[in-house]
């Protein structure tokens, strides 16, 4: 088998000699020449034991932690066209490496770290690589041991890269399902039937097999078993406490027959669909969520409120954005949760170089509708839908997916035309999953202590409620539809007609949109209007200098002078902003000279801190306290005419000591000021002799004659310091 060059110890030994012996000193990592093992084996072994893998968001900047997250979602892979600059800390410490292809860059996160990294709100909680990541030793020694042919060996992060290669490939996982035992694929099909989740007793009553040892988690399933044989290949991987589940991967392999199977009941109700004209008389049409959601991104970095990392999103925002744009609140709340799932909130959207700044606004809508299916941000199942409300270590998903993808399935076999919700209903009540699933819910309130739910009622919001916030289907009303008999529970639904919007139709397809991609153009001197061509990274870019005036199938942002006063009084200068809109659209004259006139300085203003402003109206006085040593040091030079500023950090007492050493006296509020901190007259026996001194008259500056004991009277607060002569 060839190695496959996403390996830890084959990236490593594709490096420069230089920079792998750089890596070396910069973690510290000692070699052991006397090792079988060579240099980056060893090496390897001491990469997988960092703790920055398994606690990423308290070691790494948030920008890194969002771009290791995106590198996961592409399965360890992604293209960027540049090097983006949260990129730095990971490679410093031997977690990602870049690599040259056909002009892009590769962002290459290693197989062994990719299963160790913990699950985050936007990834789905049931696919195999959050399995992996959270499994035990036990059963990922196991896995890992099967795929390997021998014994693994720690650290197992380096043994379970055979097992990520098959689960992670849906043609060669599918060829080894083909190789199970009949009794094998058996329980496995049974198992997925359930929902894809059961617990151990479950599990050895489909195997057949009797309760070998009960303890105090339950009972405790033989390893000799058929459930031991699937969870050594990865097929149904244990999940504390007491639970087993099937990888969605594995799910999609399995369920392939059975959805085939379905086939004849999805065309009686296709044919019942479309035998007549259900179209409603009052509709609603789903809007594109991309510029709302791009709209509230652009909000979020107006206002000063922050949202924290992993807590949910506060309700008073979700609420002020729904005001503010005119949208349902639970619209809001959604695209808020997937938006943030995605890091279109956090700084890493910034970099054009990486997702999401790297991608245009036309593909974000199949980005946001990605992050919901996944279901690791939203959660229907609940009554709080948002993921983050709920601490870390309670995010116990609910069997959603399951709903989800049945939702899907029915809408988008049923055509492009109008569906009543009774006729979608009671699809859902003949499929045989409803059984398992009802069971996987009322188990699952159990374990969260939370009220039970129906999977009817989940599908239930989900068409009613996640799907219109998303754009993919359109609702409608009419007075003639009414509900089965004896069917209370769908009275107030009955009268809601649906159907998939075009852009809905395109996202189940797996296609992008039809229509051209458009550019972003000034609707006038102030309006900008984004095209679906804009990348978000350029659009957050100019937040600072715009307002959002309007989001519904467009972006309108208003660039006027007082938001271009606005940014260069943060700091921007007028070249910069000037490089930022033409990112996106080009100027149109009368805003080109806006900034072409922001940006000439007509003079240059010097701040120096002062404590308060001298009045001295006589000159002489003025110079006097401004050129002699004792007093020179307490005034700024130059002050303005009139008095003496006062140097910053001067008090009043010392002041008043240091002008009357020159002879000028403080008056504050026509009150001489003494000071008290004068050191006493020396102490003596005998009195010294009084002598009689002639004052000596004194030449100022400006040629006039005074005495030595002039007085400034200083009113600082108030009044002006008058001068006179003895």
């Amino acid at each position: 088998m060839v190695a496959n060059p996403n390996r830890l110890i084959e990236i490593l030994r594709a490096l420069p000699e230089g920079e792998l012996d750089g890596l070396i000193a910069r973690l510290g990592i000692r070699i052991d020449p006397a090792k079988r093992l060579d240099g980056p084996a060893q090496v390897a072994r001491a990469l997988v034991a960092l703790p920055d893998l398994r606690d990423p968001s308290g070691r790494l900047p948030s920008t890194s932690v969002e771009l290791l997250h995106r590198i996961a979602e592409a399965k360890g892979v992604l293209t960027v066209p540049s090097l983006p600059p949260a990129l730095e800390p990971l490679i410093a410490r031997g977690m990602v490496f870049a690599r040259g292809q056909r002009g892009a860059i590769e962002l290459v996160l290693p197989i062994a770290y990719l299963v160790q990294l913990k699950a985050w709100e936007g990834e789905d909680p049931r696919g195999a690589r959050a399995l992996l990541a959270q499994a035990s030793f036990e059963a990922t020694s196991a896995i890992a041991a099967h795929y390997l042919g021998r014994p693994a060996t720690p650290p197992i992060a380096l043994s379970l890269e055979p097992a990520w290669e098959v689960l992670s490939d849906l043609p060669t996982l599918a060829a080894e399902i083909d190789k199970l035992a009949p009794s094998e694929r058996r329980v496995l099909e049974k198992v997925e039937l359930e929902g894809g989740e059961v617990d151990t007793e479950e599990l050895l009553e489909l195997e057949r097999e009797p309760m070998r040892l009960r303890t105090a988690t339950g009972v405790t399933p033989s390893r000799r078993g058929v459930g031991s044989a699937l969870e050594r290949r990865g097929f149904l991987l244990p999940v504390h406490p007491n639970r087993h589940v099937v990888p969605t991967e594995v799910s999609l392999v399995i369920g392939a027959a059975r959805r085939a199977e379905r086939t004849k009941r999805r065309e009686q109700v296709k044919s019942f669909v479309v035998s007549g004209d259900h179209a409603p008389r009052r509709a609603r049409f789903a809007l594109d969520p991309a510029p709302l959601s791009l709209g509230m991104a652009l909000a979020m970095r107006e206002s000063a409120n922050e949202v924290r990392p992993g807590i949910g999103t506060p309700k008073s925002l979700a609420q002020k954005l729904a005001t503010r744009f005119g949208r349902p609140q639970e619209h809001v709340a959604l695209l808020a949760a997937v938006s943030r799932a995605i890091g279109l909130w956090d700084l890493s959207a910034l970099s054009p170089g990486s997702p999401p700044g790297s991608h245009a606004l036309a593909d974000l809508l199949g980005v946001l509708f990605l992050a919901w299916r996944k279901g690791g941000a939203w959660d229907e199942g609940r009554a709080e839908p948002e993921v983050l409300r709920l601490g870390d270590g309670s995010r116990d998903p609910s069997p959603v997916g399951v709903v989800r993808e049945m939702v899907l399935e029915a809408l988008l076999a049923l055509g492009e035309g109008w569906i009543p919700w009774t006729a979608l209903a009671g699809y859902f009540k003949t499929d045989e999953r409803i059984s398992g699933l009802t069971r996987l819910f009322r188990r699952w309130a159990e374990r969260t202590s939370m009220p039970a739910i129906s999977p009817l009622e989940v599908a239930r919001r989900i068409v009613h409620e996640s799907l219109p916030a998303l754009g993919v289907i359109d609702l409608g009303e009419d007075d003639d539809l009414i509900a089965p008999a004896g069917d209370e529970s769908e009275a107030q639904f009955a009268r809601v007609a649906l159907r998939l919007s075009p852009r809905g139709r395109a996202l189940l397809a797996g296609k992008v949109a039809s229509s051209e991609p458009t550019s972003s153009k000034f609707l006038d001197a102030h309006v900008l209007r984004l095209g679906t061509a804009a990348r978000i990274a350029s659009v957050l870019a100019i937040a600072p200098l715009v307002e959002v005036s309007r989001c519904t199938d467009t972006v309108d942002l208003i660039v006027a002078p007082q938001t271009l006063a606005r940014a260069l009084s943060a700091g921007l200068e007028a070249d910069s902003l000037k490089q930022r809109i033409e990112a996106i659209a080009p100027l149109p004259e009368s805003l080109s000279r806006t900034l072409a006139q922001a940006s000439v300085i007509l003079g240059r203003a010097t701040f120096s801190p002062a404590s308060g402003f001298l009045w001295v109206e006589d000159n002489s006085v003025r110079e006097l306290l401004r050129t002699r040593r004792a007093t020179g040091e307490l005034f700024v030079d130059p002050s303005p005419m009139g008095g003496l500023l006062l140097t910053f950090g001067v008090d009043l007492e010392r002041l008043v000591r240091r002008c009357r050493t020159v002879g000028v006296e403080i008056v504050i509020d026509g009150e001489v000021v003494r000071a008290r901190t004068l050191p006493p007259p020396a102490v003596s026996p005998t009195p010294p002799p009084i002598r009689r001194v002639t004052p000596t008259p004194m030449v100022t500056p400006l040629g006039k004659r005074s005495r030595s004991t002039s007085q400034a009277i200083v009113p600082i607060a108030t009044g002006k310091i008058e001068s006179k002569e003895d």
